[in-house]
């Protein structure tokens, strides 16, 4: 699986430009998923565009942000060490071939509603500014919008999006006090089951060693790696 393009389609910035086989790739800067230059080929200078993805986030407002995985060219992140830039977020993707029965039962829907959204944004760590942005990222491709729910209230919640033979799982969230109740299980065997692909996969950091090991036993294994690597403060933001 080409899993840079598969997340990159999956979690789609609306403002995207195209220079010299990147992608250049800005949504508010909501994630840096989809806030960063996803570079698909080797340039014909490798400097030059460097150069022309720092000018593009600049004048945005944003600091220029790497996304590297298998397909990133050879050198590159080497030289944006040499130039300053900063490792961050190292990241596994998991597949797996999953077919469990949900324990509880999930709502599933093909928008998410305001409750799907709010507890997603709870547990994601970004209060106030940048919901609209989120949601804007999320309802950029169709996709499956799963919650379990008690008297009305999203407990835990999951995106899935459908690329041909497999599930891109993303927006696991579960809120605090409903933890260690298999809900996370529930939502993710949920979507997986609705979605009817052979196969999924996921993302998550590489610190993150409890979500890794429910996701193994839910029969995903590492498939994959990427990091980013991240500029300074822009011009715009320099004082």
């Amino acid at each position: 699986m080409e899993f840079d393009l598969l997340v990159h389609e999956a979690w789609p910035a609306y403002e995207q430009r195209v220079h010299d086989g990147w992608v250049l790739r800005y949504a508010g800067g909501v994630t840096k998923r989809a806030n960063s230059v996803l570079p698909l080929h080797a340039p014909a200078d490798l400097g030059a565009a460097i150069e022309a993805a720092e000018a593009f986030y600049d004048t945005r407002g944003q600091r220029c942000v790497f996304s590297l995985g298998l397909k990133a060219a050879p050198g590159l992140d080497e030289e944006l060490e040499r130039r300053g830039y900063e490792p961050a977020d190292p990241t596994v993707i998991m597949t797996g071939t999953p077919g469990y029965e949900p324990a509880y039962k999930v709502r599933i829907e093909n928008r998410p509603w305001r409750g799907w959204l709010e507890t997603w944004w709870a547990v994601d760590g970004r209060y106030g500014a940048g919901l609209e942005d989120a949601e804007r990222i999320c309802t950029g491709v169709p996709a499956l919008y799963a919650a379990y729910e008690e008297d009305g209230v999203a407990l835990s919640v999951g995106r899935g999006v459908p690329q041909g033979d497999t599930l891109g799982v993303y927006c696991m969230a579960t809120l605090p006090g409903a933890r260690r109740r298999g809900l996370a299980r529930a939502v993710l065997r949920a979507l997986v089951r609705y979605a009817g692909t052979g196969s999924a996969y996921l993302v998550t950091t590489a610190r993150n060693e409890g979500a890794q090991a429910l996701y193994r036993g839910e029969g995903f294994e590492i498939a994959g790696r990427y990091h980013y690597r991240m500029a300074g403060a822009p011009v715009r933001q320099r004082t």
